[in-house]
């Protein structure tokens, strides 16, 4: 699986680590900004379905 790195706001990153651990909702912070990523990706086929934007 390729690697990405990227630089976010610390203020981003606090509020995702309280939802990363052990009987928390995410195993890592991988999971949870792949998790992110999945659903916004989501929103916006969504959003080109209904603008007719998405191919079929």
């Amino acid at each position: 699986m390729p690697k990405v790195s990227v630089e976010i706001p610390q203020e981003l990153l606090d509020d995702l680590n309280r939802h990363v651990g052990d009987n928390k909702k995410f195993v890592s912070q991988s999971d949870a900004i792949r998790t992110a990523i999945r659903k916004m990706l989501d929103i916006m086929d969504d959003i080109d379905r209904r603008h007719g934007r998405l191919d079929k």
